[in-house]
C-alpha cells in the first residue's frame, strides 16, 4: 500500500517536472520569436504568427498588436478556454505578464486549470460558467476589468448574440478577437439562431453548425465601434481594433483580405467520428439548416 502511493506521488512529481520543463522551453522560443518580429516590416498580420499556447498562429498577432496598439490596461477577458492549456492568452499571461479573467462551461476544466503552478504565479482567475444573454453582463462585472486591454469570445455556438449583448461602455476592450465560422462562406452576414442552451454537437451531427460568418461579426464590430484589421492563416479567428487606436502599423482591411477558409478537418460523421469532409463539401451537408442575416434580421437557410 505504502509503495503504491508512493509510485503515484513520484508519477504526479515527474509529470510535473516534465510540464514546467516543457513550458520553459516554449517560454524561451516564443521570446525570442518576440524579438524576431521586430525585424519584420510588413503590413499583414499573417506575417507575425507563430504559436507558442496558442492552437494556431494568434500567439504571434497577439504579440504584433499589443506591441503596435496603445493599451491602457494590461488585461484580457477570453471566454470558452477548456482547461487552458491550448489559449489565446495564455502566453499573454505568462510572456508579458497580463492580468486575466477567463470563463468555461465545465467545472471539472476550470478546477483542472486551477491546480496548475502558473495559476498561483500570475494573475489569472477563472470561473466555471454557461454563458447567455443574461449573465453576460455579470459575469464579466465580476472580472473587476475596465477599458480591457483584448476580449476573445470563442463559444462555438451563441458568439453573434452574446457580443451583441455586452455592455461596451465599460468594458471598452481595446483589441476584440472573434472566432468566425469559414464554412458559412465570405459573402453572407449569417449566425445561427439564438439557443439559451445551445450545443455544438446537439445542432447538428457534423459540428459544422455553430457561431456566425466573418460578415456578420464586422457588421456588429462596426456598430460598436471596431475595425477589421486581419485573420489568422487558419482561418477561424478575426482581429478587431478600436477606430481610436489604429495606426500607421495597425490598419483596417477590407474582409475579403481578412477572411480565410479554413482548412482543418473537423467534420463528424453521424456516429461522431471524424469525417475529414474539406471545401464545399462542408456546406453541402448544412444545406437547409436555418440561420438569421443580421442585417435583415430575418431567417434564411444556408
Amino acid at each position: 500500500m505504502k509503495f503504491s502511493f508512493l509510485r503515484r506521488r513520484l508519477r504526479t512529481h515527474f509529470k510535473n517536472l516534465s510540464l514546467f520543463y516543457n513550458e520553459t522551453n516554449l517560454l524561451a522560443v516564443g521570446s525570442m520569436l518576440c524579438k524576431q518580429q521586430a525585424a519584420i516590416n510588413s503590413g499583414s498580420l499573417n506575417d507575425y504568427e507563430f504559436r507558442i499556447f496558442s492552437q494556431w498562429g494568434d500567439d504571434g498577432i497577439i504579440q504584433y498588436l499589443i506591441r503596435n496598439l496603445r493599451i491602457k490596461n494590461e488585461t484580457f477577458i477570453e471566454f470558452g478556454v477548456g482547461d487552458y492549456e491550448e489559449s489565446n492568452t495564455r502566453f499573454l499571461l505568462m510572456n508579458n505578464n497580463w492580468s486575466g479573467f477567463v470563463m468555461d462551461g465545465s467545472e471539472e476544466l476550470v478546477r483542472e486549470m486551477t491546480k496548475r503552478n502558473w495559476y498561483w504565479r500570475h494573475d489569472i482567475r477563472a470561473r466555471a460558467a454557461f454563458i447567455d444573454r443574461d449573465n453576460i453582463n455579470a459575469l464579466l462585472a465580476e472580472s473587476g476589468f475596465q477599458e480591457v486591454g483584448l476580449l476573445h469570445i470563442d463559444l462555438d455556438g451563441n458568439d453573434y448574440h452574446i457580443l451583441e449583448e455586452i455592455d461596451f461602455s465599460r468594458l471598452n476592450p481595446c483589441l476584440l478577437i472573434l472566432e468566425y465560422n469559414s464554412v458559412f462562406g465570405a459573402m453572407r452576414p449569417l449566425t445561427v439562431p439564438y439557443d439559451k442552451n445551445f450545443s455544438r454537437g446537439k445542432a447538428h451531427y457534423s459540428h459544422l453548425y455553430y457561431g456566425a460568418s466573418l460578415p456578420a461579426l464586422q457588421h456588429l464590430a462596426n456598430r460598436k465601434g471596431y475595425a477589421l484589421v486581419g485573420g489568422n492563416l487558419a482561418g477561424n479567428n478575426a482581429y478587431f481594433v478600436r477606430r481610436d487606436l489604429l495606426n500607421e502599423r495597425v490598419k483596417e482591411v477590407p474582409m475579403e483580405k481578412a477572411y480565410r477558409e479554413s482548412r482543418f478537418r473537423e467534420a463528424r460523421a453521424k456516429d461522431f467520428s471524424l469525417s475529414y469532409l474539406f471545401g464545399p463539401a462542408r456546406l453541402e451537408l448544412l444545406r437547409g439548416m436555418e440561420v438569421i442575416n443580421v442585417v435583415t434580421g430575418g431567417k434564411e437557410s444556408l
